[in-house]
C-alpha cells in the first residue's frame, strides 16, 4: 500500500467558494437541457390547443382542418385518457389535463395536437373550429369577494391576544388596503416534457419539473398504472422558482399519454407566449387591514384579511396563502392579532409557487401597516420597525404561536445602519427634497425574517444515493432538483467533506425517481437542508463500514481510524483514499448506501392555527436609495447595500448569487412586472415584449452586498448553514419603501402615500396627485 504525506485540506470542501458545477456549461452552451437531447427517429410532437374563452360551455369542436394539416398524427382530447383526467396537486379533482364540457380560464388546454414536427403540431392546433356559449366570468380578486366566488380551498385564521381589548387600549387607530400584483416566473427554459415509451406499462419522461415524485405520481395517475412503471428524470432546468413545482405535470402527461398511445417518443414545448397564458402565476393579493398604535407608534392590535387570486382551481393556493398569514409579523411582535385568509376562485389560470410561497405578500403586507403608522405620526419609518421588533420579555410569540427564539434581526439592522450610513443619507435625502422640487428621493431600511421549513409536515423528509467505486470515485445521486441556484455543487461539496476527499472525485446524477423515490419538491428553501443531510447520512453509514473494517484489518481501535484529505489515517499509517477502497471492496465491504433525514422539531394544526411550523428563520435587511421624478413617476435605484443571513454558508460564492438574484426578482416584481387581464378575461401580458422583467441597467447603481459571516444557525442543520433560496427575495421591499418616501415628501412626510404593488411609474404619479391633491385640499379649508 502507498503511504501518503499530510496535507493541509481538500479542494472543494464545504464553506469554500467553488463554482457552480454546471457554470462553465452554462456559459458555453454545451449544458444539456431537455430539448437538447438527441431524439430518436420517429419522434413525435405535441402541441396544446387553448381555450379562447374565460368561462363558456364548450358546445362543439370540429378538428376537421386540424386533421387535414400536414404532419398531424392525431389529436388528444379527454377521451384518449386512459386513467383519471387530473392533475390537482390537492387532490381535489378540480385541475383536469384537458377541458371537457366547460373552460374556467382564457388558455385552458382543450386538447393536444400530435404531429411529426413542432412546427405543424402548432400550426394545426390553431385551426380547431370551437363553439362556445359564455358565461360570465370574474378575473380580479375584489371582484370575486363582490360577486360571492367560492373559496377554492378552506381559509386559514391566525389568532392570539384579545383583538377588542387591543383596539380598545390603542390611542391611534388606523384602516386601509393594499393590491399586491402576481408575478409570472420568466424562466429562460420553458415548460418541457419528454416521453419515451417502454415494455408494457412503463414510460419514462424527462420533465423540466422540480418536483419529479409528484410528476411521476400524476403521470401514473393520468395513465393509470403504478408508479412504479413511471420513470422521471431531472438533469436540469433553466430556471424554476416554482412555478415548475406544480406546472410542469401538465405537459409530462400530455407527453405520456402520446407516448403510450403511438407507441413512439413524444416531446412537448409550447412558445413562450402559450406558457405564460396556459401557467400559472405568483397570486396577487388584496389586503384590507387596520392597525392599532399607541403615540410613540408601538402596535397594539392588528386585523387584516389577505385575499388572493387563486384562479380557477387549488392547486396550491391553501398552503401558499398560510403561508402570507405566516409572514404577515415578518419581524414585528403583534400583542393582539387576527389573521384570515380568503382564497379566493376566479376564471383566471390556478396560480402557484412562487419563491417566497406567498411569505413576500404577507410581508408587503406587514410593511405596508409599518408605514401608515410611521406617515400618520410623521416619524422615520425605521424607528417604527425597531421600536415594534420581536425581542423582550413576552415579545417573542408568533401568531401562529411559535417561539422566535434565534432572534438576530436587531445586530444585522444595526451592522447595515453604520455600513450603510444610514442616519446622514436619510438626512441628506430629506435636505434634497426641501431644495427639490421635481425630483425627490427615498431611502428605506426595512428587514426580512423568513420560516424555513414545509408547512406539509411530510414534505420535510429526503433521501440520498451514494456509491464509492473501487477507484475512489464517487456517485451520487439525491432528491433535490437543479435549476442554477447551485444544489448540485453544494450537496457533492457535503459529500467531499465527509469523505475529505477533493471535490472533483463527486460525480453528481441526474435527479431521478428510480434511483430515490418519494421525494419532496425542490422548493420552500430547502434544498440544502434536506438533500445535504440525507447525502451526508449516506456517507455516513459508508465511512461506519470502513472504520469497522480498517479497525479489524489493520488492529486498531475505531477511534484510531479517521478520513483525512485524500487518505485514511489507520493508526500511525495514512493509506490513499482509493488504495483504501480497493482493500475495502476485497474484503467484501458494502460501498453504497441510501441516505435518509427528516426534519426534527416542527409540527403544525392548522385547524388550531398553532404548532411549530418552521425549523428555524434566515433573516436579512436591505437599506435602498431612490430618486423619483414627480412630474412622469418614473425612478431610479440609486444606492442598495445589503446583510443577509446564511448560517455557516456551505459555499459563499453561490450563496452571494442567490442574494443578489432574489432582490433583483424582488425588485422586479415590486417595481415593473405587472400582470394584466382585458375585459374578455385574456392574459395581455403574455411575453416580452408587454411583461417587463428587470433588465441589467434596471439594478442599482451601487450595489453591496454581502453575508452576514459571523451567523451561525442554532439548530442542527447541514454543517449550520441556513437556507437562501427564498428569504432574500423579500430585501426588494426596501425600494417599494423607499419610492414610499420620495412620493410622501410632496406632503411632507405626514399623509400615508400607499402605492400599490407593482409600483410603476403610472402608480407613483398617481399616488404624488393624489397626495398633493390632499396637501391642496387641507391648505384651502
Amino acid at each position: 500500500m502507498n503511504v501518503m504525506q499530510p496535507i493541509d485540506r481538500i479542494r472543494g470542501g464545504v464553506h469554500e467558494k467553488e463554482k457552480h458545477e454546471s457554470g462553465h456549461k452554462h456559459v458555453s452552451g454545451t449544458a444539456e437541457y431537455i430539448d437538447d437531447i438527441l431524439e430518436p427517429a420517429g419522434t413525435l410532437h405535441a402541441y396544446l390547443g387553448l381555450s379562447a374563452r374565460a368561462h363558456a360551455e364548450i358546445l362543439s369542436i370540429d378538428f376537421a382542418d386540424v386533421n387535414a394539416s400536414a404532419g398531424v398524427v392525431g389529436i388528444l382530447t379527454a377521451d384518449d385518457i386512459p386513467g383519471e383526467n387530473d392533475i390537482s396537486p390537492a387532490h381535489k379533482h378540480d385541475d383536469p389535463v384537458f377541458a371537457t364540457r366547460k373552460v374556467e380560464f382564457h388558455g385552458q388546454p382543450i386538447f393536444a395536437v400530435i404531429a411529426t414536427s413542432r412546427d405543424a403540431a402548432r400550426r394545426a392546433a390553431a385551426k380547431a373550429n370551437i363553439d362556445y356559449r359564455d358565461l360570465p366570468h370574474v378575473t380580479d380578486v375584489k371582484e370575486a369577494v363582490a360577486a360571492n366566488y367560492p373559496l377554492v380551498i378552506d381559509p386559514l385564521k391566525l389568532e392570539r391576544g384579545d383583538i377588542d381589548a387591543g383596539f380598545a387600549k390603542a390611542r391611534n387607530v388606523v384602516q386601509g388596503e393594499m393590491r399586491i400584483g402576481g408575478q409570472d416566473h420568466f424562466y429562460l427554459e420553458g415548460h418541457i416534457s419528454f416521453a419515451i415509451p417502454g415494455e408494457d406499462d412503463e414510460v419514462t419522461v424527462y420533465a423540466s419539473t422540480q418536483h419529479p415524485s409528484e410528476t411521476q405520481h400524476m403521470v401514473a395517475q393520468v395513465l393509470g398504472v403504478p408508479s412504479n412503471a413511471v420513470t422521471v428524470n431531472v438533469r436540469r432546468m433553466g430556471g424554476g422558482f416554482g412555478g415548475k413545482e406544480t406546472q410542469a405535470n401538465l405537459f409530462a402527461a400530455v407527453a405520456a399519454v402520446a407516448a403510450r398511445k403511438y407507441r413512439r417518443a413524444v416531446k412537448i414545448r409550447p412558445d413562450r407566449d402559450d406558457d405564460m397564458t396556459a401557467t400559472g402565476k405568483r397570486h396577487d393579493f388584496h389586503v384590507d387591514y387596520k392597525i392599532g398604535f399607541d403615540d410613540e407608534g408601538r402596535i397594539e392590535a392588528v386585523d387584516a384579511v389577505f385575499a388572493a387570486r387563486c384562479g380557477f382551481s387549488a392547486d396550491l393556493s391553501g398552503p401558499v396563502t398560510d403561508r402570507a398569514l405566516f409572514h404577515a409579523d415578518n419581524c414585528y411582535f403583534y400583542p393582539n392579532v387576527r389573521l384570515r385568509s380568503r382564497p379566493m376562485k376566479t376564471n383566471t389560470v390556478s396560480n402557484t409557487a412562487f419563491r417566497g410561497f406567498g411569505g413576500p405578500q404577507g410581508m408587503v403586507g406587514g410593511e405596508r401597516m409599518i408605514e401608515d403608522i410611521a406617515y400618520t405620526l410623521g416619524k422615520d419609518p425605521l424607528e417604527i420597525r425597531k421600536l415594534n421588533f420581536y425581542g423582550g420579555e413576552g415579545r417573542n410569540l408568533t401568531p401562529y404561536h411559535q417561539m422566535v427564539e434565534d432572534n438576530i434581526i436587531g445586530r444585522i439592522i444595526e451592522e447595515l445602519e453604520t455600513s450603510a450610513d444610514y442616519a446622514a443619507r436619510r438626512e441628506a435625502v430629506l435636505a434634497f427634497n426641501h431644495e427639490n422640487h421635481v425630483i425627490k428621493r427615498g431611502i428605506a431600511l426595512t428587514p426580512v425574517k423568513f420560516g424555513i421549513s414545509f408547512t406539509k409536515t411530510e414534505y420535510n423528509q429526503a433521501g440520498a444515493l451514494v456509491h464509492v467505486y473501487t477507484d475512489g470515485s464517487i456517485h451520487l445521486n439525491h432528491g433535490g432538483t437543479e435549476m442554477g441556484q447551485g444544489l448540485y455543487t453544494k450537496v457533492a461539496q457535503v459529500v467531499a467533506d465527509e469523505f475529505q476527499v477533493d471535490l472533483d472525485r463527486i460525480k453528481v446524477t441526474a435527479t431521478s425517481t428510480g434511483k430515490v423515490p418519494n421525494t419532496s419538491a425542490t422548493a420552500a428553501s430547502s434544498g440544502s437542508d434536506l438533500n445535504g443531510m440525507a447525502a451526508a447520512n449516506a456517507a455516513q453509514q459508508i465511512k461506519a463500514r470502513l472504520v469497522s473494517f480498517a479497525a479489524e484489518r489493520f488492529g486498531v481501535s475505531e477511534a484510531d481510524v479517521a478520513f483525512e484529505p485524500n487518505v485514511v489515517r489507520i493508526g500511525a499509517e495514512r493509506v490513499s483514499f482509493h488504495d483504501f477502497i480497493k482493500m475495502a471492496y476485497t474484503a467484501r465491504v458494502q460501498l453504497s448506501a441510501a441516505g435518509f433525514y427528516k426534519t426534527p422539531k416542527i409540527h403544525w394544526n392548522r385547524s388550531e392555527g398553532r404548532g411549530r411550523p418552521f425549523y428555524y428563520y434566515a433573516y436579512g435587511a436591505s437599506c435602498s436609495e431612490v430618486s423619483v421624478d414627480t412630474l412622469t413617476g418614473e425612478y431610479q435605484i440609486d444606492r442598495t447595500d445589503i446583510i443577509h443571513d446564511v448560517g455557516k454558508s456551505l459555499n459563499p460564492a453561490l450563496d452571494l448569487g442567490q442574494v443578489e438574484g432574489a432582490f433583483v426578482q424582488g425588485m422586479g416584481w415590486l417595481t415593473t412586472e405587472e400582470l394584466w387581464w382585458d375585459a374578455k378575461g385574456r392574459l395581455r401580458t403574455h411575453a416580452p415584449s408587454t411583461y417587463k422583467i428587470p433588465l441589467a441597467s434596471d439594478r442599482p447603481r451601487i450595489f453591496n452586498v454581502r453575508l452576514a459571516e459571523w451567523s451561525v444557525n442554532r439548530e442542527e442543520t447541514i454543517r449550520r448553514s441556513k437556507a437562501v433560496g427564498e428569504p432574500p427575495f423579500m430585501l426588494g421591499i426596501s425600494v417599494l419603501e423607499a419610492i414610499s418616501m420620495a412620493a410622501a415628501s410632496v406632503a411632507g412626510y405626514r399623509i400615508p402615500p400607499r402605492i400599490d404593488a407593482p409600483a410603476t411609474p403610472e402608480r407613483v404619479l398617481m399616488a404624488i396627485e393624489r397626495l398633493r391633491g390632499n396637501v391642496a385640499t387641507e391648505t384651502t379649508r
